[in-house]
């Protein structure tokens, strides 16, 4: 749902139709926020499908500007079983997946869709906040 580098930052939950925009926390990554309130991260669960106003861009491994040339991607959580690594990240309509804490700051998306809620176990632990054993 946050990235564990959010742990020190006040988090609450993402809503249908709510505006966004990618916020650096000064935790060592980046995620979103409402533009109204950068002090809070808002959280969203894998599944979540948001839509950008612009093609989503992000620095590359190499401190490279990249463009996506997509505006819509899907929240996905990645890397679950490694320990102090960034894990979320987005999921682009041609399989690119870029992790959120490359987004440039400052994008504005919309939260469109939220994933329908559990089923099974497998389901609801896929859904599970990453947790941070320090």
């Amino acid at each position: 749902m946050c990235d564990y580098s959010l742990h020190s930052v006040r988090t609450r939950p993402a809503k249908v139709g709510e505006k966004l925009v990618t916020h650096n926390f000064g935790t060592g990554t980046r995620g979103f926020a409402a533009p109204e309130d950068c002090s809070v991260a808002v959280c969203v669960l894998p599944g979540t499908e948001l839509a950008f106003e612009t093609p989503v861009k992000y620095q590359t491994i190499l401190m490279l500007r990249a463009n996506t040339g997509h505006t819509v991607a899907i929240f996905r959580q990645i890397n679950k079983g490694a320990l102090h690594i960034n894990h979320d990240a987005l999921e682009f309509p041609d399989g690119e997946i870029v992790l959120l804490t490359r987004l440039y700051e400052g994008q504005k998306a919309t939260v469109l869709t939220l994933p329908t809620q559990p089923k099974t176990a497998a389901e609801a632990e896929a859904q599970q906040r990453v947790a941070y054993v320090g």
